[in-house]
């Protein structure tokens, strides 16, 4: 039997790709107008690029085409979410965890940036304030603290470096006596022809160069029983001398030093006047102090004031 005698009903007869064969083309088999080479097949010719929608098997969900992807870094124009088509469920969006909802279409909201910005301001500005107090607190403590003895007086800063100037005027609440005020004794006198003497008129107790020479001052108005620093202003010839205290008639066992602080040159009586000091104690009221040449005194200077100064000073 021979091909295509039998008509079409033959299973050889449905082969689609007869026509590629010589006995199938002797049959008059002919390629398919329509797709692939089935018959009765539906034409399957479409642009490129482009897929068919498919047929929604039973029981799966309806799946939409998948359409050109747009520009890389722009929304694809024909994009739409798969819960805009009928049937798909409707999708909801959580928020993070820790950010809340806010408002402007239901965006999730980040940290209370404001709210820490205002919190460390806050602590920034309480440590500035307690800075300053603290600042404050201190000039006023060290204000408070300051000790008025630290800063030397005049009647300080004289005993340790003898010299010519009198403390009477920073004194003035207690005694202070001239030369010429002073009982004398023993041939001493006053003169006032040697310059350069502190007392009122330049009037000095000269004479004392002598075994019996004396002073003596009746002290008047003491405020309190206690410890005092007697000075002595006087004036040497370029030689150191000394003489005798003696307070309410007690002896002093420190004689009263008059060296030649000023460094003058031997004999110049004129430029070695300066002063003393020695310690002694008073008593309430009156009191009596006598400076005098003794045996054993080396008593060549001139005398020209004398006063006290509260306190033993150092």
């Amino acid at each position: 039997m021979t091909p295509g005698n039998n008509g079409a009903s033959t299973p050889e007869d449905d082969d689609p790709f007869g026509y590629l064969y010589a006995d199938g083309q002797a049959n008059g088999a002919q390629p398919p107008s329509g797709g692939y080479g089935y018959p009765n097949s539906v034409s399957r010719v479409r642009t490129v690029g482009e897929r068919p929608y498919a047929q929604q098997a039973y029981g799966q969900p309806n799946v939409p085409p998948q359409q050109p992807q747009g520009t890389y870094g722009r929304p694809n124009a024909h994009y739409a979410a798969p819960e805009t088509f009928p049937g798909s469920a409707q999708t909801t969006q959580s928020p993070m965890p820790g950010h809340g909802s806010g408002g402007g279409g239901g965006r999730g909201r980040g940290p209370n940036t404001k709210g820490l910005l205002i919190g460390a301001i806050a602590v920034v500005a309480a440590v500035v304030i307690g800075i300053g107090v603290a600042m404050l607190g201190g000039d006023d403590d060290k204000q408070a603290g300051e000790d008025p003895a630290a800063t030397p007086s005049t009647s300080q800063s004289a005993e340790s470096t003898p010299s010519g100037e009198s403390s009477a005027d920073t004194e003035a609440e207690l005694p202070t006596i001239d030369a010429k005020a002073l009982q004398l004794g023993g041939g001493a006198t006053t003169a006032s022809d040697i310059q350069g003497a502190k007392a009122d008129g330049g009037v000095y107790v000269t004479g004392f160069n002598a075994v019996g020479a004396s002073v003596t001052w009746t002290v008047n108005g003491i405020p309190d029983s206690g410890k005092y620093t007697l000075y002595v202003g006087y004036g040497v010839p370029g030689k150191d001398a000394d003489a005798t205290l003696t307070v309410n008639g007690t002896a002093s066992s420190a004689p009263v030093k008059m060296k030649n602080y000023a460094n003058a040159a031997e004999g110049d009586y004129a430029k070695g006047w300066t002063r003393t000091y020695n310690y002694i104690e008073l008593n309430k009221g009156t009191n009596t102090v006598k400076i005098s040449c003794e045996q054993g005194n080396q008593c060549d200077a001139n005398l020209d004031q004398v006063w006290l100064v509260k306190d033993w000073v150092e």
